[in-house]
């Protein structure tokens, strides 16, 4: 939400400066410093959403001398108001991340109860004066990977183990399947929902169902490499099953099996975030970077967008396209990607039928960005139904 800087936002900064609120510390410059306060919902060695987080908050520490950081990790959401006030009145923080969207009410009780602190939560849509909201959005890279995954399945089935049924995950499922399809209309994409953030041994149990059930690719959105782990087990046996990694560098846990993934650069939201704070600029607003911001990234690790080992085989397998006639799968992925940056490509476009075959979002029309937060249905190829309260 785009806002002209107020007077809130100028008098907070005045106050981070003149009152103390900043803790000035004598320096080599005699810089104030900065005290900021991140929440995770899991360990930072989860290897997933909390492990991106703590490398955006090391980065961004290493780069600003006036900055320093505390974290707590493996928060749940019923203990978030609790550790924020410790952070802000034990660590004295000046401004707090909160890093899951199950700690957004916390948050935003947290904000009313310290209007001279600046809160951030991320994935969450609720702000206030000194509350802002913050996300890197994953779904185009969703589909460049479900691309990939229509092009090597050789069963006709790709799955996708689940965390929670919240729109954030069913959109990104919807643009994996979209991605399938484009490439393989046939192809069905089947889910398995564990219901939890991080959990190795359910995401293990859900990925080997997966592939009992015929599956032989394999998404995630789990904090962990378990999923990976079983792809590459199970192509070391001589059945090769694929998988996408999510949001930290997952490669390396599957050599032979990761053809690519989702990768998150926090690092350069946090940047300008704190900039912000720290010269007095900043204000309430939401930021939701996606590839073309350079937050959203493509790849399995972070210098490789598309695994070398499956390369050769991708460039081999040629479509034909409406918009750039025959071209490899492994060309149509990387012209998608730099599409995606400049907008002038994107997977939500119209026409999209849902599981009931009713149209969701007409021809020719793209998504909003509220169609898009809101999500609540599977796209026509999912075939597992979405789960109903």
């Amino acid at each position: 939400m785009k806002r002209g800087l107020s007077l809130f936002a100028v008098g907070l900064a005045m106050a981070l400066i003149l009152t103390g609120c900043a803790r000035k510390e004598e320096g080599a410059v005699g810089e104030k410093t900065l005290k900021a306060g991140f929440v995770y919902v899991g360990p930072v060695g989860d290897y997933g959403w909390s492990h991106a987080h703590d490398q955006g908050r090391k980065y961004v520490e290493g780069k600003f001398p006036w900055l320093k950081t505390v974290y707590v990790e493996s928060v749940t959401p019923g203990d978030a108001g609790r550790i924020i006030d410790r952070l802000v009145n034990e660590e004295q923080c000046d401004v707090v991340f909160t890093t899951s969207f199950d700690y957004m009410d916390e948050t935003v009780k947290a904000a009313q109860r310290y209007p001279d602190t600046i809160l951030m939560h991320c994935s969450g849509f609720k702000r206030a004066e000194n509350l802002g909201t913050y996300f890197a959005e994953l779904y185009q890279i969703y589909y460049l990977n479900g691309l990939m995954a229509g092009a090597l399945t050789a069963s006709g089935k790709v799955g996708y183990v689940g965390a929670y049924p919240i729109p954030e995950v069913v959109r990104h499922i919807n643009a994996y399947a979209l991605g399938v399809k484009a490439v393989n209309p046939d192809a069905e994409v089947h889910v398995r929902w564990i219901y939890s953030w991080y959990d190795p041994n359910k995401a293990r149990e859900a990925a080997e169902a997966l592939v009992a059930e015929g599956v032989d690719v394999l998404a995630f959105t789990e904090d962990s490499p378990a999923v990976i782990e079983v792809a590459q087990e199970y192509t070391e046996k001589g059945k090769p099953v694929y998988a996408f990694s999510h949001y930290s560098p997952m490669q390396r846990f599957g050599e032979d099996a990761v053809v690519s993934g989702q990768l998150v650069d926090w690092g350069i939201m946090y940047e300008k975030i704190l900039k912000d704070i720290h010269d007095g600029t900043w204000k309430s607003e939401d930021l939701w970077w996606r590839a073309g911001e350079g937050a959203a990234l493509l790849g399995g690790e972070f210098d490789e967008p598309i695994n070398k080992k499956f390369v050769p085989r991708l460039k081999k397998i040629m479509m034909e396209t409406a918009d750039l006639g025959k071209i490899s799968v492994y060309d149509l992925v990387m012209k998608r990607y730099e599409q995606m940056k400049t907008m002038e490509f994107e997977p939500f476009t119209g026409p999209i039928y849902d599981q009931n075959g009713e149209l969701r979002i007409p021809e020719g029309v793209q998504a909003t960005k509220d169609e898009l937060l809101s999500m609540d249905y599977h796209v026509d190829n999912v075939v597992t139904p979405l789960p109903r309260d």
